[in-house]
């Protein structure tokens, strides 16, 4: 029996793919790491997964991730345990939750950070939220 490679609906290194042919209404879950270049309306809920949108992707949606990495076009609320990365040719307009984050030039963002640290066990006592409204 073949892999499930050889069908087309995951990447050589296990990443599952939705093509950017496909259109998605509704909700997205599962566990394991996810690349989007299609449109995907409503929920993507990969607790302990990472998220790509795609270059090509056109997504609006609420996201919660492990991390979440953008290089298209994101309208939704985005709440990454990890990190957020919006690469330079990426646009997210929606609020986002993580405890790391990264905008590269060029990128845009419109919306609200807030840094959540309340995951890191390093700090135990004091649990620090920085909040920022930024438009890049």
């Amino acid at each position: 029996m073949a892999s499930n490679s050889t069908f087309g609906n995951t990447t050589p290194s296990g990443i599952a793919r939705l093509g950017s042919t496909l259109h998605v209404k509704g909700e997205i879950t599962g566990n394991e790491d996810l690349l989007i270049d299609g449109s995907v309306e409503g929920l993507v809920q990969l607790e302990d997964r990472k998220l790509t949108v795609g270059a090509s992707a056109k997504v609006t949606a609420d996201v919660i991730a492990r991390e979440v990495v953008v290089y298209g076009n994101v309208k939704g609320n985005l709440r990454a345990r990890d990190r957020i990365e919006i690469k330079k040719d990426g646009s997210v307009v929606g609020d986002l939750t993580t405890a790391r984050i990264s905008i590269e030039d060029g990128a845009y963002f419109k919306g609200s950070i807030e840094i959540d640290k309340t995951g890191d066990l390093a700090d135990d006592k004091s649990h620090a939220r920085k909040t920022a409204n930024v438009t890049t």
